[in-house]
């Protein structure tokens, strides 16, 4: 069921698997049909599971950077190392980019600072949070995989489809 039709032609089947994948790694669940849901699946846990393998591989490199009065100061940046590199590239072509979003009652000074140096959302989001999270999991119960949950909901009223809730766990 996972690499079903789901009744649509492949390009219009692709851009929606890889819309739903784009929203539950952005929200964290969605709500969906049963036969999406688990193509939904089967497409996040191999971009988590991509993630989980290469986030830690960083490279600290030495560079001379200039102040204001062109003093050269000698720092130490970050880069992504080739393992990591290659994975973002990889689950930056397969998903949508989400931009984020003004908080309720936030000033757009407060949206601004909290946004700045960001280019990327989704991607930081998956770098940074669920791949140190699950990679934690992976260390305590011993398994890699099983990052999402499907909820079956019912029948869809109308069409009688069966509904389910499909979540990060």
């Amino acid at each position: 069921m996972a690499n079903d039709k789901l009744g649509r032609p492949s390009k219009e089947r692709n851009a929606l698997i890889r819309g739903q994948v784009s929203d539950l790694l952005w929200f964290g669940e969605i709500e969906t049909t049963l036969a999406k849901a688990k193509s939904v699946r089967s497409q996040a846990e191999k971009i988590l599971t991509l993630a989980i393998n290469s986030y830690e591989d960083i490279v600290k490199v030495p560079k001379q950077i200039k102040d204001d009065k062109g003093v050269k100061i000698k720092t130490t940046v970050s880069n992504d190392g080739p393992k990591k590199l290659n994975a973002r590239r990889k689950i930056m072509a397969y998903l949508y980019d989400r931009q984020e979003q003004r908080k309720p009652k936030e000033s757009v000074d407060a949206f601004e600072a909290r946004i700045a140096g960001i280019n990327h959302p989704l991607l930081e989001k998956i770098f940074n949070v669920y791949a140190p999270k699950y990679a934690g999991r992976i260390k305590e119960v011993g398994q890699g995989g099983g990052y999402t949950r499907i909820i079956k909901l019912g029948e869809r009223r109308g069409d009688a489809a069966e509904m389910a809730k499909i979540k990060l766990v």
